[in-house]
């Protein structure tokens, strides 16, 4: 009778099914990551472009912030937002002191800059520890198939190979939750990067900025 994967892991121990379950956790959670980042980068994109027609083709700060608060996830919109709420809400910086600007850009910059790399840090974790999590269950289900193969007194080919098949059943589970982190985490770093150097370039912009106008 042939064993398929189903049944293979239907027989594996406490321990290997432990494993297989914290490996499926991570592959549901980065997959959810990945959908959610693909989403989520497209509408910045989309909102930064939108954002910056506005800003090159206003008539001063007020009309940009006005309309700038329709671009929900939009980096460069929220770090101007951030800016002109600065300025118009502390009566010390009115004199544009370039210092004070500088802060403030960098303080709001810091803060868009995290919400453009929020989870990549669960991807690299996924990629770099699920193939060990997964070699972990692979080391543990061989020990248990050798302590049956002692348990029975035989090493033939029939009892070896079922145990060994379930063992490596983890190291293909770990395999595939890190693989597509690992591709995902390099795409989505390149594509925070742009972000994070487009953002970058309008600070530099916005300190020369007419904030008064």
């Amino acid at each position: 009778m042939e064993l398929t994967v189903i049944d293979l892991i239907k027989q594996t121990g406490i321990v290997v099914k432990t494993v297989l379950i914290i490996l499926l956790f991570f592959s549901i959670f980065s997959w959810a990551v990945i959908f959610y980042k693909i989403k989520i980068y497209r509408k910045m994109k989309k909102e930064n472009d939108r954002f910056f027609d506005i800003f090159i083709s206003s008539k001063g700060a007020k009309e940009v912030f006005s309309l700038s608060k329709r671009f929900e996830i939009s980096p460069m919109a929220s770090l101007f937002m951030g800016i002109f709420s600065e300025i118009n809400g502390k009566q010390d910086i009115q004199n544009k002191n370039p210092l004070n600007l500088e802060i403030i850009s960098k303080k709001y910059s810091s803060e868009e800059v995290g919400k453009i790399q929020s989870y990549l840090g669960f991807l690299a974790t996924t990629a770099s520890t699920t193939p060990f999590i997964g070699l972990f269950g692979t080391v543990w289900g061989i020990m248990d198939a050798f302590r049956h193969i002692g348990i029975k007194g035989s090493a033939s080919l029939a009892v070896v190979a079922p145990g060994i098949a379930e063992a490596l059943i983890t190291t293909a589970a770990g395999l595939f939750a890190a693989i597509p982190a690992v591709i995902a985490y390099n795409y989505f770093t390149n594509q925070a990067n742009k972000f994070i150097a487009e953002l970058h370039d309008f600070s530099e912009t916005l300190l020369k900025y007419p904030w008064q106008d």
